[in-house]
């Protein structure tokens, strides 16, 4: 189970975050209603995901960089203190954007939407914690090298949030459109900015 559960984890941040409107769906399904189109929102699919591919895998690069230069125990403090003050800074100004991308933007708009929010949101920073058991099991990277792992993290997360973005903008597309956002909504950011900050304590020595 102890090898098993940052693959969950992963897939788990990744389906959390496909559950977000602001990550990509909706941008989806307002495209595709835009153009009249479901081929449009499955074609969305692929800038969303390589948008959000591409923000978290070059924190988790960072990281992994970090971990090969300097003692494990560092790198896990750091990336605790950052989690929680990626937190805080989230709390603060949660409310600020100054990039906006409208709703009926191109493929590559909302491929850079996706980039962006991605980073804004810290996705990179939270799969930290379960990235560095696979790059750096017992403290030390494996034989093979941390990098391998760390790409195939960033896949299986990645593949999650294609997932579920692609089964809610089809299902809010086909059936249920964009009213159930006035209706039935909660604030998925409240809850992601206090997993960064339980995220964060866990990595700090207890």
């Amino acid at each position: 189970m102890s090898e098993i559960w940052p693959w969950l984890m992963l897939a788990g941040l990744g389906a959390f975050h496909g559950l977000n409107p602001a990550m990509g769906w909706l941008f989806s399904v307002a495209l595709g209603l835009h153009r009249g189109s479901r081929r449009v929102v499955w074609l969305s699919l692929l800038p969303i995901g390589l948008g959000h591919a591409l923000s978290v895998a070059s924190v988790a690069l960072l990281f992994v960089l970090a971990g090969t230069l300097i003692d494990g125990t560092i790198v896990r403090i750091a990336a605790g203190i950052t989690l929680i003050a990626w937190a805080i800074y989230r709390w603060h100004f949660r409310s600020r954007h100054r990039v906006r991308v409208g709703l009926k933007t191109g493929l590559m708009g909302l491929g850079l939407w996706s980039f962006l929010m991605a980073t804004a949101h810290g996705a990179g920073l939270m799969l930290w914690p379960a990235l560095m058991p696979l790059c750096f099991p017992s403290g030390r990277a494996p034989d093979s090298g941390p990098l391998l792992p760390a790409v195939l993290g960033v896949g299986v997360h990645t593949l999650a949030i294609v997932a579920v973005t692609a089964t809610i903008a089809i299902t809010v597309y086909e059936w249920i459109g964009v009213e159930i956002l006035r209706r039935a909504w909660i604030n998925l950011d409240a809850i992601w900015m206090l997993a960064l900050a339980t995220a964060g304590l866990c990595l700090l020595p207890g």
